[in-house]
């Protein structure tokens, strides 16, 4: 194709999304050992990986992770509150790379998507024939006035498990007894819906046992939240008096933070905290901005059958990234989309009919050891995004039995998640 005068690569950009997409229900060129890069070993790329290996042993699968050791998300909460230890949310890539799967440990720095190349930070190149995109979420450090990652140093927000887990949980071991933690919680989109209650509700039970008069402020922009009835009876019956929420329409929507005071200013008060748990809005990981896949947003919105990314060719988006309509961010939901995402790819290389895939989702919240509830849910394509097509919740006056036996659930349904993930 001729490039005019008044072309420019993003024109480029967009025509090769188009073309790349019809090309989705046939493929584009044959060849022997096709190669399919995943950037991110998370819980939606390290399925994805694992899934393509064992659809079409043939393919080369390149898993792209500078971290050694991923840390997850789910289960520590209970890190933060002194029941869990780090080191058992630590799992390896060893496994997946015994399974013929390339593991390049660095990162990505740059991604030409009409040449189908990453670039890394030592000049090294890779090329690829599909590319998936796993990154997560980045902070938006420019998005709550004061807050930064100097900040975050202070005032932790510990959305991404490691080092700001325990940072979290050492200031809250060494706060005085009374003193007020104040956990600031953003608009949706967010990674894990629920966790700040959750995170609310156990570090209430730490403070219950050791430092009882001691008290939990949420500040939150949103009026509503995931599972609200549950946890609201929980704190009443378990922790009264300890924690108490305020809303947007209260005023509960943070507008700046001082981390020199830890002094958190919404729209209707100033508080100052002991400590100040800052969870700041979210995007999707940086180098999917890089790749052109995230729109004005910081998501990336897919096609719902394929996860081709809407914005650039032969690329594809899993997990917390991608804009996924009603599938919540979470665990569970980036593994189903790494296998179906995975699923479409092979398919789609062999020329293979695609179906609409059918996701299912898991969310346990633990707000005391014994204690859990959970919200279950079917997702598929509909209108072209997601929609929740069924859903089942605890109820809401459950016996002690049944939250114990939902509580172990929870550990069991980790358990499986990570062994399927990492092995």
């Amino acid at each position: 194709m001729a490039v005019t005068r008044h072309q420019t690569r993003r024109d480029l950009v967009r025509a090769a999304a188009v073309a790349a997409a019809a090309a989705l229900a046939c493929p584009a060129f044959a060849q022997a050992a096709p190669r399919v890069a995943v950037i991110g070993g998370g819980f939606g790329g390290a399925a994805c990986a694992r899934a393509l290996r064992r659809l079409d042993v043939g393919l080369q699968v390149t898993l792209i992770e500078p971290s050694k050791t991923f840390t997850a998300c789910p289960f520590s909460n209970e890190v933060i509150a002194g029941l869990r230890e780090l080191s058992l949310q630590q799992f390896t890539y060893d496994k997946i790379a015994a399974e013929g799967i390339t593991i390049a440990a660095q990162a990505a720095a740059k991604i030409d998507v009409l040449a189908r190349t990453i670039g890394f930070a030592d000049g090294t190149t890779l090329s690829y024939d599909r590319l998936v995109l796993a990154p997560g979420i980045d902070m938006r450090f420019d998005a709550l006035p004061g807050y930064d990652e100097a900040a975050a140093e202070r005032m932790p927000h510990a959305w991404k498990a490691g080092e700001q887990t325990l940072l979290l949980r050492r200031q809250i071991e060494a706060v005085d007894d009374g003193g007020l933690i104040v956990i600031a919680v953003p608009a949706a989109p967010l990674r894990c819906p629920p966790a700040p209650y959750e995170r609310a509700s156990l570090i209430a039970h730490y403070l219950k046992t050791k430092k009882p008069r001691s008290k939990i402020l949420v500040l939150d922009a949103k009026d509503n939240y995931s599972q609200q009835k549950l946890f609201e009876n929980a704190w009443k019956e378990l922790y009264p008096g300890m924690i108490e929420r305020i809303g947007l329409s209260q005023g509960g929507r943070v507008t700046s933070v001082n981390p020199a005071t830890n002094e958190i200013v919404t729209d209707f008060g100033n508080y100052t905290a002991a400590v100040a748990n800052v969870i700041p809005p979210q995007r999707a990981g940086r180098i999917a901005e890089i790749a052109g896949a995230a729109d004005r947003t910081g998501w990336c919105p897919i096609d719902p059958v394929t996860f081709a990314s809407k914005l650039v060719p032969n690329v594809h988006v899993i997990g917390d990234a991608c804009i996924a309509g009603g599938i919540p961010k979470s665990a569970s939901a980036a593994s189903a989309q790494g296998k179906a995402c995975a699923a479409a790819i092979v398919n789609t290389l062999a020329g293979r009919p695609l179906d609409p895939p059918r996701l299912d989702g898991a969310c346990y919240n633990i707000v005391a050891p014994g204690y859990g509830f959970s919200l279950k849910g079917i997702y598929q394509p509909k209108d072209d995004q997601y929609a929740e097509t069924d859903v089942t919740t605890s109820p809401l006056d459950a016996p002690p039995d049944v939250r114990q036996l939902e509580a172990e659930q929870a550990a069991d349904w980790f358990k499986t998640l990570t062994v399927d993930t990492f092995g």
